[in-house]
């Protein structure tokens, strides 16, 4: 087989709904990964990156959602991209190398090269035929995809400390209690299958050492909340801390944006940097705000289709509306997320806030927040179908689905 012939598969870890509880009162509707972003779901930005590939055979999504609630999806983007997009359910948690190893039989179906391992919850600009080359180059077998940050906020990742030189992997370590170097791991990688032998090394391990312990059954009971099953592989602690300084993994730095999706707060600051990226990569999907009839257009902007706005609406920048939503006369609209089917009336503002599928804003209300994405109340968040009714103010808060505001609030949870 030539080097043009090697053929890629990509694996999007999807994570399932043990997980996300941070993401409430979005997560109770839709799985994490499905939530819109500059108008696309989570996880369909992974997936048009890996588009981009050469070579590219498959992609695999990796969860322990229900297949159900993938199907449409899958079966709508694999068309779309002319790719095939498969859902792989995991039967309980394997860890992060252990779901890869879990499912290796079907990933080296078309016995790849190079296989790509992406968290769905991570988001950047995703620039993967560059780390392949790197890779590559490099000859080891894997490389991470690596980011300088702040000293502060260093201690929230995964440390690494790479060869100025070769950027060989040199130290690992997860969420450390002391500082150990300000560039981080973005969570996306490229492997060789040699990362199935490395895994199922560490998995062997366990056994053999469970082995050697025939345990008593308290002792037993003690040493399985604390050891992990041989199956159960995580790939920064068991993978990259102890091949580092091998020869074996590389870092390909960018210099681009990267943020991880792990609150609301997050997910609207993400769908600000996509939208901006937008401009690069899919101008077509930004609204324009030409011409006499429509709104006017400030900044980066995308508006489905079957949306109604109204033309002396006002809209950005950060701004996404979602299907047959209507945007009444005189709104005005500042980095906010609507979803599907809401009515916002006449000369109402939303700023700093998602507003969920089916809820209606009143005429002269606000639902605004300060802005702070790190912050538990720094955005406003209405579940599904939240009525919120004239010249009521919503403030920094969160409000469950299903209720009906006709007195202001701030600050608050509504439960």
């Amino acid at each position: 087989m030539g080097i043009s012939d090697e053929k890629v598969v990509a694996v999007i870890m999807v994570g399932g709904p043990t997980k996300g509880t941070r993401f409430r009162p979005l997560s109770l509707n839709i799985p994490k990964p499905l939530f819109p972003l500059a108008g696309q779901p989570m996880v369909h930005h992974p997936i048009s990156a890996c588009k981009r590939i050469p070579n590219l055979a498959q992609i695999y999504l990796v969860g322990f959602y229900e297949e159900r609630e993938f199907a449409m999806y899958v079966s709508s983007i694999s068309t779309e991209l002319r790719v095939p997009v498969r859902y792989l359910r995991e039967d309980k948690p394997h860890g992060s190398a252990g779901g890869l190893y879990n499912f290796r039989d079907l990933i080296m179906e078309d016995n790849p090269s190079h296989i790509f391992l992406l968290n769905c919850d991570v988001c950047c600009s995703f620039p993967l035929p560059e780390m392949l080359e790197a890779h590559k180059r490099y000859g080891g077998m894997g490389t991470i995809l690596v980011i300088k940050v702040s000293a502060e906020s260093a201690s929230e990742f995964g440390e690494l400390v790479a060869d100025p030189v070769t950027n060989e992997l040199l130290h690992y370590t997860e969420k450390p209690e002391t500082f150990v170097s300000d560039r981080i791991n973005c969570g996306v990688y490229v492997f060789t299958p040699d990362i199935f032998t490395a895994i199922q090394g560490v998995s062997s391990q366990r056994k053999d050492r469970a082995n050697l312990r025939r345990l008593s059954s308290f002792e037993a009971l003690q040493s399985a909340t604390r050891n992990p099953p041989s199956d159960f592989v995580r790939l920064d602690q068991d993978i990259l801390t102890p091949f580092a300084g091998k020869k074996k993994l590389y870092t390909y730095e960018t210099m681009d944006f990267w943020e991880q999706i792990k609150t609301p707060g997050k997910s609207l600051k993400c769908s600000g940097l996509y939208l901006a990226q937008f401009r690069f990569t899919s101008p077509n999907l930004l609204a324009s705000g030409d011409g006499t009839k429509s709104a006017t257009i400030i900044g980066d902007v995308n508006i489905h289709p079957s949306a109604k706005v109204h033309p002396s609406a006002k809209i950005g920048p950060n701004v996404s509306i979602s299907a047959n939503a209507r945007i009444g006369a005189g709104v005005r609209l500042i980095s906010c997320i609507i979803l599907d089917g809401v009515e916002i009336m006449e000369n109402a503002v939303v700023f700093h806030a998602i507003v969920g599928w089916k809820s209606s804003i009143g005429k002269w209300s606000r639902v605004q927040a300060e802005g702070d994405h790190k912050a538990k109340l720094g955005i406003t968040i209405l579940g599904e179908a939240v009525t919120v009714e004239d010249e009521v103010v919503v403030t920094n808060s969160i409000v469950l689905p299903h209720k009906t505001l006709n007195v202001s609030v701030q600050d608050e949870i509504l439960l």
